[in-house]
């Protein structure tokens, strides 16, 4: 069962990775694909008892990945680097289109060298931006994947327990089982939700060190005698 949850967690969890744009098109359509917000589950169901006695559940990991703090702050910090990454990469292509169109609207006025300076820039610059989506790619996967593995971590622990506690044998993915039916009691998503959530908030405020708030009765040294 813990290979089958980490392999599906890893795919749900930041959607697919955004795409950088290549230098071979006009300027100023050099866009990344935002990272793949995820899909939002249809209204929940009312809870529903789990059924006595049973041993199959099911648990909808997309869902946990979208509604637990730790998949929303997973995806919050993979859109920020993306959006970082997206205005740099317009500010590129904002220059490299006003020197486009600079050379374009100046072919009969501008002297031989001028213009061969301004072609060469425009190479350059085209250049850049090819490098730049290219490391911006690279850093965006680097942080979708950490942030994957994060998740992984945290999450498996707490199936774990939930599993354990009803004394399931096998646990399902309603994503990729392919079931047609099953009791609304079986789905075990909102209980790992709610003890992931609480896990979450716990954590921080089990590192810290402890404070007292009570004053201390111990009496100070009495200097020694001369």
């Amino acid at each position: 069962m813990r290979s089958f949850v980490v392999a599906v967690a890893l795919s749900l969890v930041l959607g697919a990775a955004p795409v950088f744009a290549q230098t071979g098109q006009p300027a100023g359509q050099g866009q990344l694909q935002s990272p793949a917000a995820p899909t939002q589950p249809a209204a929940a169901q009312p809870p529903r008892p789990f059924p006595e006695g049973a041993k199959i559940a099911v648990v909808d990991i997309q869902r946990v990945a979208s509604e637990s703090n730790e998949g929303k702050a997973s995806n919050a910090k993979a859109q920020a680097l993306y959006q970082q990454k997206q205005t740099q990469l317009n500010d590129l292509n904002k220059k490299l289109q006003a020197d486009q169109q600079k050379l374009q609207q100046g072919q009969s006025v501008m002297n031989e060298q001028a213009r061969s300076q301004l072609e060469r820039d425009i190479e350059r610059q085209q250049k850049e931006i090819q490098r730049f989506s290219q490391d911006a790619q690279d850093e965006v996967q680097n942080l979708q994947g950490d942030l994957q593995d994060a998740f992984q971590r945290k999450l498996l622990p707490i199936i774990q327990q939930v599993v354990q506690e009803r004394g399931i044998q096998v646990l399902l993915s309603r994503a990729d089982a392919g079931i047609v039916w099953a009791d609304p009691g079986l789905d075990l998503t909102a209980d790992v939700i709610k003890r992931f959530d609480a896990a979450s908030t716990a954590a921080p405020a089990s590192g810290a060190a402890p404070t007292s708030t009570t004053p201390s009765t111990t009496a100070p040294a009495k200097p020694e005698p001369k």
